[in-house]
């Protein structure tokens, strides 16, 4: 697949577009009441995941190297997002690092320094 080839993301919706200004909170579009349907889900899951190995492909095709970094709380998700990425994705070009706790050392050094050692090479994807 070459980069003409390759479609421009649609925009997403802004924080603001959600934002409900007589109650001064966010709008949860996804109450129980209006509960995003399976069928549905399946149907994005599998094209946004259709859009990730073309991304893969590309990385490789032109020896291009991505990070992507998950932060957030524990049981905030990160993990099955993390699941549903690789699991349509070649392991040779996209992997998984999970840094545990930091040893005596690595408390002394600046705090990138151990994501150093993991950081793709040329046509990689890493996930942190």
């Amino acid at each position: 697949m070459t980069s003409e080839e390759m479609t421009t993301p649609e925009p997403t919706n802004t924080a603001e577009q959600y934002f409900d200004e007589k109650k001064g909170q966010f709008i949860n579009k996804y109450t129980k009441r209006n509960k995003l349907r399976n069928s549905f889900y399946n149907q994005e899951l599998m094209a946004l995941q259709e859009e990730l190995v073309k991304l893969q492909f590309w990385v490789k095709e032109n020896g291009l190297r991505v990070v992507i970094v998950f932060e957030g709380r524990d049981a905030a998700g990160k993990g099955g997002v993390i699941k549903r990425i690789i699991e349509r994705t070649n392991p040779r070009v996209v992997r998984v690092v999970a840094l545990g706790i930091p040893t005596e050392r690595e408390k002394t050094q600046w705090y990138f320094q151990r994501w150093v050692a993991h950081l793709p090479a040329a046509g990689e994807i890493v996930l942190f």
